[in-house]
């Protein structure tokens, strides 16, 4: 059975249950109401002229005592010695526990049929007026029976009509509240059928279901994101690699082929050409390290942090200072804390200060400040031209004056992505004056003294 099927019969059942119990409390407590008149009635006690008229008239045809009183209800009289006197038409017979009654004890009320077979409620009792003898009314429950079972149809139609309508209602608030679940499936199998992660879901609302579908949307966004890194990955690699990996060949194949043909090579070309292949391989070895570090996904979840961000630079100034001993380094920083991934933005602060290392003229200054999370390292080198500035982020680019310097063209690719991943933004500029200015934005609150 689906689940908008099992939900639908839960709700019925749960309705049918509920309506069941309220008919059969309303059943019976018409009942008991109906059967405490009847007995208020019958414990009134016959007046003492009728209860000797009976005696006086017990076996004779006296006449003058009524059928019925004015309630409705007859009597009878049992005398000492068991013997029973009516009061009019009708008789109930006695129980032992009736006859002993006529030396007293307490009353007895019971369901009954007269002698015409009526169906009767009788109060039996020791009478006040003549001590040694035993009273007993009785009152037909036929009206009552049949008004109870008037009672009992029309309830039974009422919780039917119910239970039906319960139904409906369930069915329609199953369909209605199952929709977005059912939403959910048809995405869900989409993928499963097609392997397209860009379906999204319509969220309405705020409930379990809204944060169902948000939740399913993050991840669809997540997955599509990261296969989307792999398939960049994996075309960047086979392109950038390509290079690097034929040279290495050639190099290798030269190698090989003055051995095979006993024709060595030159030892200073020979060690020339085994810098190159150690130079390639390390180049290969930068290049991998550098797509897997653009292709790792440093999105929020576990490696999302807070990140001491003005700690993070000043680790990466004093590995700038080592790979630029000849470079004089102004440094301010400002406490900066940011949620974050640590090692990405470790890596951004690094190849910042990197470029600003590679391109600074011997004894220049590079100058690093961070003050209310903005980043800016700014050096005196050439600078950039500003027809190349709109590619300086983009994938392998290099500007030509940088092509003949090491670097994989991926370094400024990594701090734009690391970044972004971070919420900030990054800008490089070329002064007026000369130089560049990288400027890294991290719109977070500042660490406060003494705040714990």
């Amino acid at each position: 059975m689906s689940l908008r099927g099992r939900l639908t019969l839960l709700i019925a059942v749960a309705v049918a249950v509920a309506i069941a119990v309220c008919a059969g409390a309303s059943w019976l407590v018409v009942h008991d109401l109906l059967r405490r008149q009847i007995i208020e009635s019958i414990e009134r006690p016959v007046p003492a002229d009728q209860v000797q008229w009976a005696l006086e008239a017990c076996g004779h045809s006296l006449g003058g005592a009524p059928k019925w009183d004015p309630s409705g209800r007859g009597w009878q009289v049992i005398r000492a010695d068991g013997r029973v006197c009516s009061g009019g038409y009708g008789q109930v017979a006695p129980t032992d526990a009736e006859r002993a009654l006529v030396s007293g004890g307490e009353p007895i009320t019971r369901n009954a049929v007269t002698d015409d077979g009526m169906p009767v409620l009788v109060y039996t009792s020791q009478c006040r007026s003549h001590p040694g003898v035993a009273v007993s009314t009785f009152r037909s429950v036929e009206d009552m029976d049949a008004g109870l079972r008037v009672l009992g149809a029309v309830l039974t139609v009422v919780s039917a009509v119910g239970v039906l309508g319960a139904a409906l209602a369930g069915l329609w608030l199953a369909r209605t509240a199952l929709r977005p679940v059912g939403r959910l499936t048809s995405a869900v199998e989409h993928i499963a059928r097609t392997d397209d992660l860009a379906v999204r879901i319509p969220v309405e609302g705020t409930d379990e279901i809204a944060r169902l579908s948000t939740s399913f949307n993050t991840m669809t966004t997540a997955l599509s994101s990261s296969r989307d890194r792999q398939r960049q990955l994996i075309a960047d690699a086979g392109h950038e690699l390509r290079t690097p990996l034929t040279s290495l060949r050639t190099n290798i194949d030269l190698l090989l082929r003055s051995e095979n043909t006993g024709r060595p090579l030159d030892p200073e070309a020979k060690r020339l050409l085994l810098v190159s292949v150690k130079e390639q391989f390390e180049e290969m070895s930068s290049l991998i390290g550098d797509l897997l570090e653009l292709s790792r996904n440093a999105e929020t979840g576990e490696l999302s942090t807070d990140v001491e961000f003005h700690e993070v630079v000043a680790a990466a100034v004093e590995r700038a200072r080592r790979r630029g001993p000849g470079l004089r380094f102004e440094v301010e920083l400002r406490p900066w804390r940011v949620h974050g991934d640590a090692r990405g933005l470790a890596r951004a602060a690094v190849n910042v200060l990197d470029n600003a290392v590679k391109f600074s003229p011997p004894g220049g200054t590079v100058t690093v400040r961070l003050r209310d999370g903005e980043l800016t390292v700014a050096d005196e080198g050439p600078g950039i031209p500003a027809d190349e500035l709109p590619h300086v982020f983009d994938r392998f680019w290099r500007s030509p004056s940088a092509r003949s310097l090491p670097g994989s063209g991926l370094g400024l690719a990594i701090v734009a992505q690391a970044v972004k991943d971070a919420g900030g933004e990054v800008t490089l500029t070329s002064p007026p004056g000369g130089g560049t200015r990288a400027t890294i934005r991290l719109a977070r609150q500042p660490v406060v003294r003494g705040g714990g």
